[in-house]
Formats: structure tokens, sequence, C-alpha cells
């Protein structure tokens, strides 16, 4: 597939494809909340200009909502604070059409200011863009590229109220079926209305594969050498997903851990380093192999402070299973899926890293803001990593990420790293609305104590 497109323009796209501004009946404003769940408002078509060139009112709150949409009081931004307005403007490159929409129809993210002008601390994507100034500071420009795992699942679930994915057989062994182009054939309606799509909406995306488990693909996006680009991409390929599949009766999910006896989704992120003459600081013998291996380190270093941003879902930490292709352990090492930072084989001009750990239902901006961010660690303090496993990650008795939401949390919190990257206001309210997710969990009596002790 590989179509891509500069991004440059706001409006972005491709003439002759979607609707023209005249024929536009939904303007679909997109804001992507702490949790990476997509916020917002419809408006008119007619209010088209308006909203590019004034941009939209919404609370500032918005950022202090849990993962169900309510308010999470304990954060201080809501009606103590008179629950002020904030100041959405359209991020240039993402006024796209949208093809799955029952009307004609355009969207574009938007990301929040203060009513100064000044960026509003809370959202996400002003964190990633730091880290970006940041080693834009140092001469460096980072390539970034997602790769997206996610289920495909009949409308309707079992009689239990468990899922049901689009392959589901019911009696026999339990399926597998990596990499099938039967698969494929079997869901082509779909998966090629997701390629179209894609195209239209100008976002660069590369191969589809069936994945891991009955029911399970992955997509993966071009790389960009526009960080911010790149998580755009991520947020809207996710939307473009689950809006296919809507089409077609199914529901597209990016859930972590849907099945503890199937494979979870991730996000993988690759990332390299160009300086001022283009080159990858990563490639070759010598100096690139040394700076491959502080950015490890950097990364290694940071990675229990910053895991709740990687897994950031109570369910997510279900994926975190040894043996499940998701690692468990602080660990990198050459091609080789069982760590947690893979070096992918390639020329050594494409020399990368390829950071594993983010579920698939985490939030693009704070993964690689984070990975960013520890990618300089590295390199300022000279980081120096651990030998790479050359086999099987899970056997080592490595040092273990943080295998729950309640530890992830207290790591998070008492981060050096993540305050100074953060800031101290972010690391708080995210911190208490974690907690409060954890809390909301852990007060249920689950299905299996009822039946287990009733």
């Amino acid at each position: 597939m590989g179509f891509q497109t500069s991004g440059a323009s706001l409006a972005g796209g491709e003439p002759g494809h979607g609707p023209g501004a005249s024929d536009i009946d939904v303007i679909e404003v997109l804001l992507p909340d702490t949790s990476g769940i997509l916020r917002g408002k419809w408006l008119p078509g007619s209010a088209l200009e308006k909203v590019l060139a004034d941009g939209v009112a919404m609370p500032m709150s918005m950022f202090g909502l849990d993962v169900w949409g309510r308010e999470v009081e304990e954060t201080g931004i809501h009606i103590e604070t008179g629950d002020k307005d904030g100041l959405c403007r359209p991020v240039p490159g993402t006024l796209k059409p949208v093809p799955w929409a029952p009307r004609p129809a355009m969207q574009t993210l938007v990301s929040m200011y203060r009513p100064d002008g000044s960026p509003w601390e809370l959202d996400p994507r002003h964190a990633l863009q730091a880290a970006v100034d940041r080693l834009a500071a140092r001469g460096l420009t980072p390539v970034v590229a997602f790769e997206l795992e996610f289920y495909l699942l009949e409308a309707e679930c079992a009689a239990d109220g468990t899922p049901r994915t689009v392959f589901d057989r019911g009696a026999g062994p339990a399926r597998q079926n990596m990499y099938a182009i039967a698969d494929l054939d079997e869901h082509a309606a779909m998966l090629h209305e997701m390629r179209e799509a894609a195209r239209i909406q100008g976002l660069p995306a590369d191969s589809i594969i069936s994945e891991a488990a009955p029911g399970q693909f992955e997509i993966n996006l071009y790389h960009r050498a526009d960080a911010m680009a790149a998580a755009d991409d991520a947020v809207l390929l996710r939307r473009l997903i689950q809006g296919v599949a809507r089409r077609h009766g199914r529901r597209g999910t990016f859930m972590a851990k849907p099945y503890m006896a199937a494979a979870g989704s991730g996000m993988h992120v690759h990332c390299s380093l160009l300086d001022k003459d283009g080159a990858n600081v990563f490639a070759g013998a010598g100096a690139g192999e040394a700076r491959l291996r502080h950015a490890v380190g950097g990364l290694l270093d940071t990675m229990p402070g910053a895991a709740l941003l990687f897994v950031s879902s109570y369910n997510g930490f279900r994926r975190l299973m040894p043996g499940s292709y998701a690692p468990v352990s602080l660990t990198w090492g050459y091609d080789n899926r069982s760590v947690a930072l893979r070096i992918p084989n390639g020329k050594p001009a494409a020399t990368r890293i390829e950071h594993r750990i983010a579920g698939a239902d985490a939030n693009p901006y704070l993964v690689l803001a984070a990975i960013l961010a520890g990618i300089e660690e590295g390199l300022e303090r000279r980081a120096e990593a651990p030998e790479p496993v050359a086999g099987n990650a899970y056997d080592l008795g490595a040092e273990r990420l943080s295998g729950s939401m309640r530890e992830a949390v207290a790591a998070f919190r008492a981060s050096p790293f993540c305050r100074r990257v953060f800031g101290e206001t972010y690391v708080r309210v995210y911190s208490v609305m974690k907690e409060m997710e954890c809390a909301e969990f852990e007060r249920r009596i689950s299905r299996l104590e009822y039946e287990t002790y009733l």
C-alpha cells in the first residue's frame, strides 16, 4: 500500500475525494483526551470557515474525564475552577473527508490552548511537542512509525456476555492461523474499504496482516520524519478502523487484552533519529552503535516510571504475560520479539528501536512523548545499556515491568523523570485519574467470585 502525504496543509487529503466545501453537512471536531478517547462535537458544514479561522471552545476539564467520560473531581480542574473553556485550534494536515460517515462529513483534530493563547498543559499533544522541540534543539529529528493491533468482533456478544470475534467457530481446537491470507480474503471487502479510507484521508497505511489470534489483525503506518503527524495518524487510524467496521455491522476494538487465552493487542512504535544532514545517528558501527546503546539505556532506565503511560488501562496489565510476545521485563535485543526494545534487522541506514510495551488502547501522544524523552535522557547521560538478549527473554529472570496499575501509578507518581518531562501538574492529575480508575475496578465483585463463593 504505502500511501503517503506531506501533511503540510490544513486540508490534506486528495482533491476529488469526499465532499466539496459547499456539500459538507457535518464538521466533526475531534479532541483526543488523556486516555486517547476522542471527545468533541459536530458542527454544521456552514461553520467550516469559522472553525478553521477561530477554533472551537470546549471545557478545559475535558482532560479530567476518566475512561467512562465522568469528571474526576479529585483532579481539581472541574467546577471548582469555574469549568472554564479553552480554545481548540485545528491541527494542520488533519482536515479530512469521513468516507464511512452516513452523511457528507469532514473531520479535524484539534488541540487545546488557554484563553491567553498559551498551550493547555494537560493536552497530551503539547507534551509530545515539547519532547520533539527538545530533540530539535539538539539538531535531531525523530522518524517514527506506529503499528496497531486490533480485533474485529461480531456486533453481538455471546450469551455469557463475552465478545465474539469474526472467526468464532465454537467447538474445536484453539485457532491461531497467523499471517493467513485466507483470513484476509474472508474479510476483504471490509479491509479494502479501510485501505481506501486511509488513501482518501492521506493516512500512510502500509501492510495489513492477520495476527496471532482469531479475528486479530494489524495495520502498520509508514514511517514519518514528523513525530506529531505520526501520532495524529495513529489516532485517526483507530477511528477509521472502528468507523469502517461499524459500517459493516462489526466492531473494531483496541482493547489491550480482550481474551485471557489469546494474544493481546499492542501498539508498537519504531523510532530512529536523523541529524542535521539527514543521516541516521544510530547507523553504523562505532559512534552509531554507541548512540543506539545510550538510547536503549535511557529507555530502559525510564521505563518503570513511564510504564503507566504505555500500559494505561486496568485491562492492559493483563497483556503483559510471559510467553505471549508482549514484553514483561526491562530487556532489549536484536531481532528478538520477546524483549521490550527490539532492534529490527535491516540496512544500517534503517537502524531503529522498536518499542513493544504499549497497549493498542494507549494514548499515542503520551506514549511517543515518553519514548522520545527516554531516548534524549539516554543520549544526555550516555546511559549504559545491559547486554542484549539473544534468546528467550521470558526465561532470564530480568527485572520485571509493573504487574498492576496500582504499582504503575506509584512508580509514575514517584518518577523524577516523569515530573521533569510532563510537569508536576500533569503527573498529579494523571495519577489521580488512574487511581480512581483502578479503585473502580477493585470495588467490583467479579463473576468468578460469585461462581466460587456464593
